[in-house]
This record gives structure tokens, C-alpha cells and sequence, in this order.
């Protein structure tokens, strides 16, 4: 009965630790949890440190230690951020799981391309939380909220500048009816919306996800983005996807579209945004997520514009766990001791 080596060094409960460990008498789950924390502060952009690692202390080791593990390393579960130079240093790991969503998360590294197999937990993360915070920012921009602050600032209301609509009975355009797309339109279909979407791929006789009365191809984004109120873009950044709400798609929108951006800040053209902005041709636009978020704040333009609502990338957060990267790493586990093929796996030419 051959040993699997799997080295685990996403920060994750120790009882989910426990339980990878307990899955398999064939695996060696070695818990390496932190190990590696000082060595992505030294390389990884100082915005990307605060943000993920914070002050949080790791266990002592030596990079004669970390080399030692990943050396013996046959399948390895990460997160985010992650040592840049994985493939390097691991010449038996074969498998690779992230436990984020994204994989673009990975562009930065070795793993990226390589002949390493590399899953996520796509379609498993906290997607509920997700879809009620493009139903919030609906609400917010629907209801003139965003003129409240500016009102509180100048300590006098100025009533008319509301101008609240019903969200109910309007439309709104899912850009990647994915995991989180799906769950954007359940919520927004549950609030009387109707939802429309796109994907990738759609063939002839699909289901319809539920809550969407009508699924196209992305060659279709244009007109869908025409005939609807609300927007939420939900899609994998890939190099098709990037700027894929530019100049034309604006220009696509309906006067006094709400805009709201939780998948990566590079799937808008900001340029495009900004001018679109500029024109009145958005009522509001809110964005979990922006170019660079990684490395720098957003740019000041956004930033100071009332009818734009940022956030530092929190709207998978919740009180209540539904981040299912763990179950999905084990699911596999099993199809990789058993030999055979696992879910969720990255195709480098497609980009997720």
C-alpha cells in the first residue's frame, strides 16, 4: 500500500486538519500550517501582507526546513498567498489544490502552466454571502442610499437627489452563471428580479439554472446588458474576460445602471468605467474588487466618486462558514487515491 505525502500549509482549523488526516491510513498528512508566512511577507507586495497575513505569528522554521517538506511533498493544499516558487522546490508534487475559488489567484507563481495538476474550489465558497452582497448594493444604489452620506456630511437633506427605484420587476444581466453567478440570480429572482445571464459555454436544451428565465453565450452580452437595470459581474478573469466590460458594453447599459463587480477588478476596463461615470451614465457601481487590489489602494478617482461603493474584497465574509474548499479537497483525495479524475481542475489554455 504505497503512502501519499500530503503537506497542508493553507491555515485551515485544526479540526479540518483532523479530518484530511483520518480520510486515508494511505495518507501522511504533514501539518505545515504558517511555515511559510516569512517568506511570502519578503515576497509578495506589502498590500498583499497586511492584507492576508496581518500580524498573525507563524511556527519557526528554517528555509532548510520548508526545502526539506516540499522536496518530499506528493500533494499539497494552499491558499492564498502562496511561495511563488512551489514547482521549484517540489519535484514529486503532482497535485496541487487551492483552496480559493479563483484561478487567477495563481498567475503569480511557478504552478501557473506547469505540468503539476492544480484544482480550486470553484463553485464552493462562500457564495450565499456573495450574492447578498450584490443584492445589498442593488438595494443601495436602488434606494439612493449613497446620497445619505453626502447628506450627513453637509448636515442638511437634500430629498430630491434620491430618487428611489423598485427593484422588483426590473432586470438584471449575470455575467458568469457560475457558483457565484447562480446564486446571484436565485437571490435576485427570490426579490422579484428578472434574470438574465451569460456563460461560457450554453448548449441547445440546457436546463436554466433556477431564478434565470433566459441563459446565453457571451456573444450575447451586449444585448442582454441592453435590456437590463442591474448588472453583476460574477465571471473568471481569463485573458478573454479581461476589460470584457469596456468601452462597448457602457455604451451597451441602459441610462442609470447599478454596476456591481465581485469577481476581479481586471474583468472591467476602469478607463472605460470612469468615463462612463463621468457621463451620468451609471446610477451606481460597487466594487468588491478593482485593478491591482493586490499591491495597491484603488485608483482616487473611484475612490472619491459618492456613486462608487469599494470594499477590500469581503464579500465572501460571514459569520456563518459555508467555504466548502476543505470538503472539496477531500472529495478528491479519495479520486486521487482511487486513480480517478478530479474535479475542478485548472485547464491552463482556458484560464480556470
Amino acid at each position: 500500500m504505497r503512502e501519499v505525502n500530503v503537506l497542508v500549509i493553507q491555515p485551515i482549523a485544526d479540526e479540518e486538519l483532523a479530518y484530511i488526516a483520518r480520510l486515508d491510513s494511505r495518507l501522511r498528512v504533514v501539518d505545515a500550517r504558517g511555515w511559510f508566512d516569512e517568506e511570502i511577507r519578503q515576497t509578495w507586495p506589502q498590500w498583499s501582507v497586511e492584507r492576508y497575513l496581518g500580524k498573525r505569528s507563524c511556527p519557526p522554521s528554517t528555509r532548510q526546513d520548508r526545502d526539506h517538506l516540499l522536496a518530499q511533498a506528493e500533494v499539497i493544499l494552499g491558499g492564498w498567498p502562496f511561495p511563488l516558487d512551489l514547482r521549484a522546490r517540489s519535484p514529486r508534487l503532482r497535485w496541487f489544490h487551492q483552496r480559493p475559488a479563483g484561478a487567477s489567484n495563481l498567475l503569480r507563481g511557478d504552478l501557473w502552466g506547469s505540468d503539476v495538476i492544480v484544482t480550486t474550489s470553484r463553485g464552493q465558497g462562500n457564495t450565499g454571502a456573495m450574492a447578498e452582497y450584490v443584492l445589498a448594493c442593488f438595494l443601495h444604489f436602488a434606494r439612493g442610499l449613497h446620497r445619505a452620506y453626502r447628506d450627513r456630511q453637509r448636515q442638511r437633506f437634500e430629498h430630491g437627489s434620491y430618487r428611489p427605484i423598485l427593484i422588483e420587476g426590473k432586470s438584471v444581466c449575470v455575467v458568469g452563471a457560475g457558483g457565484i453567478g447562480q446564486a446571484v440570480g436565485r437571490l435576485c429572482a427570490g426579490a422579484g428580479m428578472r434574470v438574465v445571464g451569460t456563460r461560457r459555454h450554453v448548449s441547445p436544451g440546457d436546463a436554466l439554472p433556477s431564478g434565470f428565465s433566459r441563459l446565453e453565450g457571451p456573444e450575447h452580452l451586449r444585448s442582454l446588458l441592453g435590456e437590463s437595470d442591474f448588472v453583476a459581474v460574477c465571471c473568471q478573469w481569463t485573458p478573454e474576460t479581461t476589460r470584457l466590460i469596456g468601452r462597448a458594453a457602457f455604451e451597451a447599459m441602459r441610462p442609470g445602471t447599478v454596476l456591481v463587480n465581485v469577481a476581479r477588478g481586471e474583468i472591467l476596463d476602469e478607463e472605460a468605467l470612469i468615463a462612463a461615470l463621468a457621463t451620468g451614465k451609471l446610477r451606481g457601481v460597487g466594487l468588491d474588487v478593482y485593478v491591482g487590489e493586490f499591491e495597491h489602494a484603488p485608483d482616487p478617482r473611484l475612490w472619491q466618486d459618492e456613486r462608487v461603493l469599494i470594499t477590500p474584497h469581503v464579500s465572501g465574509g460571514t459569520d456563518v462558514a459555508q467555504h466548502r474548499g476543505v470538503d472539496v479537497f477531500s472529495d478528491n483525495l479519495h479520486a486521487y487515491l482511487d486513480g480517478r479524475p478530479l474535479a475542478n481542475v485548472i485547464e491552463w489554455a482556458r484560464g480556470y
